[in-house]
């Protein structure tokens, strides 16, 4: 089991604060590694419990909403002179509009890009600075069920996920020979705070239910093995895959 260990790893995992991104810090913490942790507004739960199993935890409060590449940059800076080394990002943080295509905002298109999409690229391009210069590393993209399906009232958010999708595999054309492996996670109907509207939706929540084979929507922690596996040494040789924990919905 020794290839699934993280020890002497550092990790950034964007959208520390809560759901899939806390539960991804604390199974990578759990293998071993220290966590930089990308929030916006609250950290203090996923840093005690990173630091209660003895791993270092280093917040960077970042809204990736209005972030350049040069703040972007930084982040990958401050990591790297707090822990002296990058081995690992989760592309994690992500954002949600729901509107009627016919009536979408050119706002509401544009945030969840530049969350999404655009700081996803240019975060993973100044962590893969570091890593080529060490030699390599991982970089785990999350995408979606919509990173394959339409979906209803999410434009923006179904385009940023295909991008994802699509820019896993372009920079595992590029940067696997540099021994970066770079793959993502396509979580399914999860309980997070982005599908609470569909969780309080009296019709959409027994007919999603109904369609997902397992019988259950996903939890946080589900997550939690596919994302130590991409990190670690265990998948060396996966590159450009996008892997769904998603209680059997795409097999439906």
């Amino acid at each position: 089991m020794d290839m699934f260990r993280l020890d002497n790893k550092v990790a950034l995992v964007t959208g520390v604060g809560r759901g899939l991104g806390r539960a991804m810090a604390v199974g990578l913490a759990e293998a071993g590694a220290d966590i930089a942790g990308l929030y916006v507004t609250t950290v203090d739960e996923a840093k005690a419990e990173i630091e209660g199993l003895g791993r270092r935890f280093h917040p960077v409060q970042c809204d990736l909403a209005a972030a350049d590449v040069a703040r972007l940059n930084a982040v990958v800076k401050e990591i790297v002179d707090t822990f002296g080394r990058l081995d690992i990002l989760v592309n994690n943080a992500g954002i949600i509009r729901r509107t009627p295509a016919l009536d979408f905002s050119e706002k509401d298109w544009d945030d969840v890009i530049q969350v999404n999409l655009k700081a996803v690229f240019f975060l993973s391009q100044a962590a893969a600075r570091v890593m080529n210069e060490q030699g390599g590393g991982k970089i785990i993209n999350i995408a979606s069920l919509l990173s394959y399906q339409g979906g209803i009232t999410v434009p923006s958010y179904t385009a940023a996920k295909h991008g994802i999708d699509g820019l896993t595999k372009a920079l595992a054309n590029e940067w696997a020979a540099k021994h970066i492996n770079v793959n993502g996670i396509a979580p399914g109907y999860m309980v997070t705070d982005n599908t609470e509207a569909l969780r309080n939706d009296p019709v959409r929540y027994p007919a999603i239910l109904e369609r997902i084979p397992a019988g259950r929507w996903g939890e946080p922690d589900d997550m939690k093995g596919a994302a130590v596996f991409l990190a670690s040494s265990a998948s060396d040789y996966m590159h450009g895959v996008t892997i769904p924990v998603d209680g059997g919905w795409l097999g439906r």
